[in-house]
């Protein structure tokens, strides 16, 4: 079954405390929390003391996702709040060291390639990660289309994945819908972001049992 982890980016925050419990009910398996500094991505969101207070009302693994340039900077802060800690591969930091840093400060790692970085890049720190995250939309804003371009980067990851012999949990995060989810899993996604599509349904459990049944 494919995990799920809802992204709060178009989330209403003043209401958040009340759907936490939803999720929980529902199976959620991570909720993503995409920090933004407005110079790696042109847009700002949140930091470490709004995910300590989301951590605090819940026990859904959080899946912060660092849109930030340099984010060896504050690996060791956003360690404190994450159960998955991830950052861009495009973002000027020591990709090996902070995979290595990560997993040292007790967090799941994760990395994470744009729609123009090719799944070729990676290949070389797959062995220190526990996820990577493919965008399928450029970072920044929540409500984009998916980007069909981004699957063959998914069966690329997942082959290469095989050839290592490693157990990697392959994320992406976009324009995840009811039909974009099932072409996704189809690729080899273990992990669906979605915000808009479960931040905006009539019926939160069912939308999170539909798509995880996938």
């Amino acid at each position: 079954m494919v995990k799920l982890s809802p992204s709060v980016l178009t989330a209403d925050f003043l209401t958040l405390k009340e759907i936490l419990p939803q999720f929980e009910a529902s199976g959620v398996d991570m909720l993503h929390l995409d920090v933004m500094d407005g110079i790696f991505v042109p847009n700002i969101s949140l930091g470490v003391p709004v995910i300590k207070s989301i951590k605090a009302h819940t026990n859904i693994p959080l899946d912060v996702h660092l849109m930030i340039d340099r984010p060896h900077r504050y690996i060791k802060e956003f360690a404190t709040v994450a159960d998955w800690l991830g950052f861009h591969y495009e973002a000027g930091s020591d990709v090996a060291a902070t995979l290595k840093e990560i997993r040292e400060l007790g967090c799941k790692s994760c990395l994470t390639i744009k729609p123009a970085t090719p799944a070729e890049a990676i290949f070389e720190y797959l062995p220190l990660c526990d996820m990577v995250l493919v965008m399928s939309v450029e970072p920044g804003f929540g409500g984009q289309k998916f980007m069909p371009d981004s699957l063959p980067k998914v069966e690329a990851l997942r082959r290469e994945a095989a050839r290592q012999g490693l157990s990697l949990e392959i994320e992406i995060d976009g324009g995840i819908n009811a039909e974009t989810a099932p072409m996704a899993v189809a690729a080899g996604v273990s992990v669906l972001v979605a915000g808009n599509y479960i931040f905006s349904a009539e019926d939160v459990p069912a939308t999170v049992k539909a798509i995880k049944s996938l």
